[in-house]
């Protein structure tokens, strides 16, 4: 039987979606560009706060951001929102900041004409309806991205997250690692742990590794790969540089989009190049961090750049890594490729 994968890469704007068949040509596979669950989720919170209603949250944790911004407006408007625990974590990792957001943590539906919401970083029900109206099936397995700061208590999420970049780094920084196939997760990445409940059996892996490991499949970027590369990922809500020779990166950084300006990109990535780039330098504007092994080799002149807001770079003049011409689709075939080698099977020439 032929290996079918579907491969989500879950954006705080977009889901990006393939739908891979072994012996189909990646160009006749399903391609999806979809509003992202949080996306859609704000939408809903923000017409049941025009409509007055009270929300009841329910599910797993999931990506906050646009969804947490709606549920902070229908408090504000001064309806009442309620959440299950495992809801309650997409909002903040501490219940107690959770409630003293005005939001009540509760173990079942109140009553009254509460809207229920799932909380939940992939609708696989949604998509299988979508693909049935096209005669298309959902396969048998599964790779999903999320950008996943992690679960911490006393402690920045900032730093909380770049540490597990720096362990990477410290662990070797090869390609493979920044996958996890079933029981891999560590425990503390709680949207990983969701998706794997969600997905069975699927690959996971954070949003700006399989974007990095997309951009490499793109032939003229992986041509400098032996030599070395730095590959910029601009996201809508973060950008994340790597320094990759081989299948090893050697130093990355890890920033919030909305602060880094062409002049702050052409030190971050000026630095990252010369091996000069500090945790501070990128923690002290606002930045996640960055991390640079003790063996950094240097010569890392081609610059790659990809992601929905890449245009920032343009100035920089950097090859725009686009695999088979498809932006947007980059952090999903960086899965399928992740996931194809996990199973042993040839990675389709992109």
């Amino acid at each position: 039987m032929a290996y079918r994968l579907l491969a989500i890469d879950v954006g705080s704007g977009t889901q990006d979606i393939l739908l891979y068949e072994e012996g189909r040509t990646i160009e006749n596979s399903v391609h999806l560009v979809l509003p992202s669950q949080t996306a859609i989720l704000a939408r809903r919170i923000a017409r049941a706060t025009a409509a007055r209603r009270p929300l009841f949250l329910w599910g797993q944790v999931m990506g906050g951001g646009p969804c947490v911004a709606a549920i902070a407006g229908h408090l504000r408007a001064g309806l009442p929102v309620y959440a299950t625990p495992a809801a309650a974590g997409t909002i903040r990792d501490d219940p107690a900041e959770v409630e003293a957001m005005g939001v009540q943590i509760v173990e079942a539906p109140p009553p009254g004409d509460a809207l229920a919401l799932e909380l939940k970083d992939v609708d696989l029900g949604a998509l299988g309806q979508a693909l049935a109206l096209f005669e298309e099936t959902l396969p048998e397995h599964y790779a999903a991205a999320v950008q996943d700061h992690g679960e911490c208590f006393g402690e920045g999420q900032r730093r909380f997250r770049f540490r597990h970049w720096e362990q990477f780094i410290a662990d070797g920084g090869e390609l493979e690692g920044m996958a996890y196939g079933p029981g891999e997760v560590p425990p503390y990445l709680t949207r990983m742990v969701a998706l794997q409940a969600l997905l069975p059996g699927a690959l996971v892996m954070d949003t700006g590794a399989a974007a990095i490991h997309g951009a490499l499949l793109d032939p003229i970027v992986d041509a400098q790969r032996a030599s070395g590369a730095i590959v910029v990922n601009v996201g809508n809500e973060h950008v994340l540089g790597a320094a990759v020779r081989g299948h090893r990166v050697y130093g990355l950084f890890e920033h919030h989009t909305h602060q880094v300006d062409l002049g702050r990109a052409i030190e971050l990535v000026g630095a990252l190049r010369e091996g000069t780039l500090t945790n501070d330098d990128v923690y002290a504007d606002g930045g996640h961090g960055a991390a640079i092994a003790p063996d950094y080799p240097g010569g890392f002149h081609f610059l790659a750049v990809t992601g929905p807001l890449r245009a920032l770079a343009r100035p920089m003049e950097p090859y725009f890594a686009a695999p088979l011409g498809d932006m947007m689709l980059s952090g999903a075939f960086g899965l399928l490729a992740a996931a194809l080698e996990r199973q042993g099977l040839a990675v389709p020439d992109l």
